[in-house]
């Protein structure tokens, strides 16, 4: 997708391809040298004055560099490494187009849900046809979720929206909800057919291409349930464990992801309180109109200004609507969704550590010999293949994921800056005209009243 191609590894280490001076392909540098804080890491992107009101646009700083994915489920050997060559020189070709639309209300004895269409069009060889619709619902887009951060653990996986509304007492199977729903797994499916990596995964595909019975079959093939738990266990022991020496590049991801989230929340917080107001002011202000239309009709001197006056109440009041609607679907839910990948970036920072936590142990078990010098040996290697192939993974997804943040919240700030602009320019030229109209009226009058 997207200019990137799946290509077969070009060594026989299975390592990243380098150019002769030592860069990757794509010309993005090393991918194994450190760049410094100052180029991969920008903490201010988010920049807040204390007052919670001057918020500045995302610094434009930022690279993409070529991607590789570590899958747990594939031989830990470099041998079985897959790299993802990208062509700069090609055009970029979308083959791939998923549209989720027509959600069906589903009541049973024992629960209640959605299920959404879903139309996959493709030209992909790997399908077996170019046309596909299934049905949906949320618990199969948690499943597939799950199985990509299975297979993919240091990729940054899209986020889905929450399962439930925390805020208000809101009907949880209203129009509303579920349209808001709708938009968020189609663009969860989207930025998945999107990503270089991701977009060729195998559950992927069985997600937008089998029948609902066939998709359970699947859901249950896998780990058991004892697998799962002992998997439980033993991450929770290395994450008790931590890491002794995290290196500085990923001690830097961990602060920006920090600070990130507290500043993302804190826009979303800011947004949500100004959707509020503007909804507050839109309801007090269309009162008004109606009141100067009763009003005019018991002033006859004041008629034709008074009904002047309504219509410019409600020339406004529709400005306003748009301008709210425009609030609630392009700026709200980008901010929201980049809180949530606040989330999904701690979780994808802890799988890292928890993949280096396993080395570190095996390390101290071979030098304080608490077991086969041999064969922990052995783990050692297959285990330094592991980390090595999960940082290059997430230093990839994270130049991406960081150029594609700074562009959405960019162009949704920019998008709705000029809607602003748009709507005081509208409501300007209303009040503007009448005034003048107004002031014409007043003129004609006092000539008039001249002898």
């Amino acid at each position: 997708m997207e200019g990137e191609r799946r290509a077969s590894p070009e060594r026989s280490s299975g390592l990243p391809a380098r150019g002769a001076d030592g860069e990757s392909p794509g010309g993005g540098g090393p991918l194994l040298r450190s760049r410094g804080s100052s180029a991969l890491l920008q903490v201010d992107v988010l920049d807040l004055d204390e007052d919670e009101d001057d918020l500045e646009v995302f610094s434009k700083d930022a690279s993409l560099m070529d991607m590789n994915s570590f899958s747990p489920m594939m031989p830990t050997s470099p041998l079985s490494m897959i790299n993802q060559v990208k062509f700069e020189d090609e055009p970029d070709l979308k083959d791939l187009f998923i549209t989720v639309d027509e959600p069906e209300s589903h009541v049973t004895t024992i629960e209640t849900f959605i299920t959404y269409r879903i139309i996959t069009k493709t030209s992909r060889g790997e399908f077996d046809s170019s046309d596909f619709e299934v049905r949906r619902r949320y618990q199969d887009f948690l499943w597939l979720k799950g199985k990509l951060e299975e297979a993919h653990p240091t990729l940054i996986i899209p986020p889905l929206p929450e399962k439930f509304i925390v805020r208000g007492m809101v009907e949880r199977f209203n129009d509303d909800f579920i349209e808001t729903r709708r938009k968020a797994l189609q663009k969860f499916l989207n930025r998945i057919a999107d990503h270089p990596t991701l977009t060729f995964n195998e559950d992927f595909k069985i997600f937008l291409t089998v029948q609902a019975w066939e998709l359970s079959s699947h859901k249950k093939q896998g780990p058991g349930l004892l697998s799962k738990m002992g998997q439980t266990v033993r991450a929770v022991a290395l994450s008790m464990r931590g890491v002794k020496s995290r290196p500085q590049q990923f001690m830097e991801m961990n602060d920006f992801i920090e600070i990130f989230s507290q500043k993302i929340n804190l826009i979303d917080k800011i947004s949500q309180r100004i959707y509020k107001e503007e909804r507050d002011y839109f309801d007090e202000m269309r009162e008004y109109g109606p009141i100067h239309i009763l009003w005019s009709a018991s002033e006859d001197d004041l008629a034709d200004t008074l009904s002047g006056v309504a219509s410019c109440i409600d020339t406004c009041c529709k400005a306003t609507e748009k301008r709210m609607s425009g609030l609630s679907e392009a700026l709200l839910p980008v901010v929201h969704e980049y809180v949530l990948y606040s989330e999904i970036l701690m979780g994808v920072m802890k799988r890292r550590d928890q993949i280096q936590a396993e080395l570190d142990s095996k390390v101290e078990a071979l030098t304080y010999k608490k077991a086969d010098a041999d064969l922990l040996t052995e783990e050692i290697g297959k285990l330094e293949d592991k980390v090595e192939c999960a940082n290059n993974a997430l230093k990839a997804d994270w130049e991406r994921w960081k150029q594609n943040m700074q562009n959405d919240i960019k162009s949704a700030f920019a998008d709705m800056a000029e809607e602003n602009i748009h709507y005081y320019e509208q409501c300007l030229a209303t009040w503007e005209s009448f005034l003048t109209s107004q002031t014409d009226l007043h003129s004609e009058e006092t000539s008039e009243d001249k002898p």
